[in-house]
């Protein structure tokens, strides 16, 4: 972990372009934009420096710097922790929509043992043959398009037979106390309104709904 001087110190040249290649610096630019004296900038470049985070090359003027790969891993780091800050610890969104009939391919799929183990071991459950095709209310397109920007889990795909099945993608949520999980195929032929949910059991009749009734799926938090 490095000092957070020294981070904001190495965002600042990744800001003006270190990670694309060799840039020049004077102590009193880095020092105007982190707002401290020239001194203090240059001690922090040695830092930097010391630990691997640059390279610089000192010149009558200045110094031409750039962000290492070990540099890059530590920024890439802070951004992932501010990703889990904003948006996978974000409140709970809840996606409303009314059951709507599907291709009946859901069934077909997750029968499939190949799928049927990626998503126990990823999901915690044994997806029941098939899935509850759910058509998203209008206001809920936006809490669609923010849990689009989460951290979906890939599921791969595989060959058997002579036939390719393609890779998929899920995200963990629930229907009520039910632990269920959104698929979204590859190559999906559904509109964006509409979703995709498996879960252990079969849904429709635990919750006891059918075609134009209402139900909120929670992801999240």
């Amino acid at each position: 972990m490095i000092p957070a001087e020294d981070l904001q110190c190495l965002k600042v040249i990744a800001l003006a372009g270190g990670c694309k290649g060799q840039i020049f610096v004077s102590t009193q630019t880095i020092g105007e934009l982190l707002g401290t004296s020239q001194q203090t900038a240059s001690r922090r470049l040695k830092s930097l420096e010391a630990n691997g985070l640059i390279t610089r090359a000192i010149v009558a003027d200045g110094q031409h710097v750039n962000v290492t790969a070990r540099g890059e891993e530590e920024l890439r780091r802070e951004y992932g922790d501010y990703c889990r800050i904003f948006v996978e610890h974000a409140t709970a969104y809840v996606l409303n929509g009314t059951v709507v009939s599907g291709l009946g391919e859901g069934k077909y799929y997750m029968s499939l043992a190949p799928y049927k183990q990626q998503f126990l071991s990823l999901l915690g459950f044994e997806p029941y043959p098939g899935t509850l095709n759910i058509r998203l209310a209008p206001g809920s397109m936006p809490a669609r398009k923010k849990v689009d920007a989460l951290s979906w889990t890939r599921i791969k795909g595989f060959s058997t037979d002579g036939r390719t099945f393609g890779d998929a993608k899920c995200i963990a949520c629930r229907i009520g106390d039910t632990p269920c999980g959104i698929v979204v195929p590859g190559r999906t032929h559904y509109p964006e309104d509409i979703i995709e949910v498996i879960a252990p059991i079969a849904l429709r009749r635990k919750l006891g709904i059918e075609d134009t009734d209402t139900v909120s799926v929670e992801v999240g938090q």
